[in-house]
């Protein structure tokens, strides 16, 4: 245990866990200050999120591949999930939509980008098994297919009674679920052999004791639960008063606060020149958002929002998966990266973000 503690002392962004007992203190103090509430809640996720990887990391290490892989797949994602899973209590369906769909465009565009640049300032050229990528691309382009069909038939057919979009949307939801399933079946079981590292890189730290892994993760799991409670209440009066719209909250700040723990491990394995963890950690992070965190968070709907959610995201938001699962495959077809094609990457993420800030409310 004194080792695990060592650890986390040494880790830079593991001293913003101050942030947690401060943003609970206000909340109790001044709940009316929303735009500093909001702020804080920030800062506290972020640790938070950091803390609950590395549990998991070290949780899914000792159960085998199997049951890493779906540990990985069920908790990898678990800091959205429960941002997800308040804002549904709340009602937030629109928050909710967008920040499923920003966190498929970050991961891919901002996550792969940034460790693509990083790593290819460092290192001249960077390879990576190009199976592993072009599986993850396919997954994306299946849960592109899924969001077209009710968005398509809403506004072509102009469909768009409950009746007809929520069954459509279970029904689709399940099918991604088997398929997720059935993946992981495929790179972890019946043909590991296809996604072995092209780099060969060696293996990372030793991980954590499991007794500890398991106290790290239900600590920051509830920790995560507390904190999302403040954000999601605080979050649409702060976005006002900085002038933020509601689709850039959704679509870039949400999931760049989700994904700030998996960006460092992405952006570290780029510099370490173990790109294979980064495409890795990039993709996967995108296929499950699409695959598995969507369709759970459209089934809990049933149960913990006001009203169902359905997988109706609209022309634009499903518009920018495609443009994102397009991109990201031409990128990384080659199994080859430089520091350009994170230049790339960013820049599509850029057009996105600028659009979404100007975005009307």
């Amino acid at each position: 245990m004194s080792g695990v503690l060592a650890e986390l002392r040494k880790k830079p962004l593991n001293w913003l866990l101050v942030f947690v007992p401060v943003v609970m203190a206000a909340e109790r103090l001044r709940p009316e200050a929303h735009t500093a509430l909001f702020l804080l809640s920030v800062f506290a996720i972020i640790p938070l999120a950091s803390l609950l990887s590395e549990a998991t990391e070290s949780v899914a290490a000792k159960t085998g591949d199997a049951i890493g892989g779906l540990l990985n797949a069920t908790l990898g994602n678990l800091t959205e999930l429960v941002i997800a899973i308040t804002a549904l209590r709340a009602g937030m369906l629109d928050l909710v939509k967008a920040s499923i769909v920003g966190a498929v465009v970050t991961n891919s565009l901002f996550m792969l980008g940034g460790a693509f640049l990083l790593g290819g300032l460092k290192h001249h050229t960077q390879e990576f098994n190009p199976a592993n990528a072009r599986t993850q691309a396919g997954m994306l382009l299946l849960a592109t297919i899924a969001l077209v069909v009710p968005s398509a038939v809403a506004r072509v057919d102009q469909v768009n009674v409950s009746s007809y979009m929520l069954p459509l949307s279970l029904g689709l939801s399940c099918i991604l679920l088997v398929s997720y399933a059935l993946a992981l079946l495929f790179s972890l079981r019946t043909h590991r052999d296809l996604f072995a590292s092209a780099g060969g890189e060696e293996h990372g730290e030793a991980p954590w004791p499991l007794p500890a892994a398991l106290v790290a993760l239900a600590l920051s799991t509830i920790g995560i639960a507390v904190v999302s409670e403040i954000f999601v209440g605080s979050v649409q009066q702060a976005a006002t008063s900085l002038g933020m719209s509601k689709a850039f909250v959704g679509f870039i700040v949400v999931s760049l606060v989700g994904a700030a723990a998996e960006m460092t491990t992405a952006f570290s394995a780029a510099r370490k020149n173990r790109v294979d963890l980064a495409v890795g950690v990039a993709m996967g992070s995108s296929s499950q958002i699409a695959l598995f965190v969507a369709p759970v968070l459209l089934i809990l709907s049933y149960f913990v929002a006001p009203a169902p959610m359905d997988l109706n995201f609209g022309g634009g938001q499903v518009l920018l998966v495609l443009l994102t699962t397009l991109t990201v495959s031409f990128v990384v077809s080659g199994g080859r990266s430089a520091w350009y094609s994170g230049v790339q990457l960013l820049a599509v993420y850029a057009i996105f973000a600028v659009t979404a800030y100007l975005f009307p409310n």
